[in-house]
């Protein structure tokens, strides 16, 4: 199993992804005025790791993109979003950036997200027989909403096991470790909501900073 890096789309390509991250990484930060120190601090991201990414010479994985959009308060979406805004957008879910792909052919797509007023993520996941993925704690109030398409998941969240059948749905505080696993013999297919709270996240005190403004 690995944390993958962002996967090539049909749409645009990694490389206009990639160009979108490191652009609104950069934004973010100097907006804030925070040095790539600071930023690392913040996220845990080594410093290393963010002069890669806003140099466009890393494609980062989904640990590195939550624990960054953690620190700045915003979405992994908002992270991946094209420069320009649009009223309306329709998107195919080939053009989804697959964030994480299991060993076995699994996956978790990033399908969209919203950032004002509500900080929402919507993703597809799909986990082969015998496949699991782990997460860190998110930014304490972040919840997640599972509803189970296909199969059983089994969802641990902060060490204690819920198996979730076909046709139910899962909430959870996610601000704490947590993962999602397939033991059964058919592959598992869900869709899950994200709902994060809004303002920065330091994870040197684990708390959210006072605001500046």
């Amino acid at each position: 199993m690995k944390d993958s890096v962002l996967t090539d789309t049909g749409s645009g390509g990694i490389a206009a992804i990639t160009a979108a991250v490191a652009q609104h990484v950069r934004a973010l930060r100097t907006g804030r005025g925070w040095s790539l120190d600071e930023l690392a601090g913040r996220s845990g991201v080594s410093k290393g790791m963010l002069v890669q990414i806003e140099a466009t010479r890393t494609n980062p994985s989904i640990g590195t993109l939550c624990r960054v959009a953690d620190a700045f308060g915003v979405t992994v979406a908002r992270l991946l979003e094209p420069a320009a805004e649009r009223t309306v957008r329709i998107s195919a879910v080939e053009d989804a950036p697959l964030l994480w792909q299991g060993d076995r052919g699994g996956l978790g797509r990033l399908l969209g997200g919203s950032n004002e007023p509500d900080f929402v993520e919507l993703w597809e996941w799909r986990l082969i027989p015998n496949e699991a993925h782990t997460s860190a704690d998110h930014a304490p109030g972040t919840r997640e909403i599972l509803h189970i398409l296909a199969g059983t998941a089994v969802v641990t969240v902060n060490g204690e096991d819920h198996s979730v059948y076909a046709g139910q749905t899962i909430e959870f505080l996610a601000d704490r470790p947590h993962g999602y696993r397939n033991d059964g013999d058919e592959d598992v297919r869900l869709m899950m909501v994200v709902v994060v709270p809004s303002g920065e996240w330091d994870r040197r005190t684990r708390s959210h900073p006072p605001s500046s403004s």
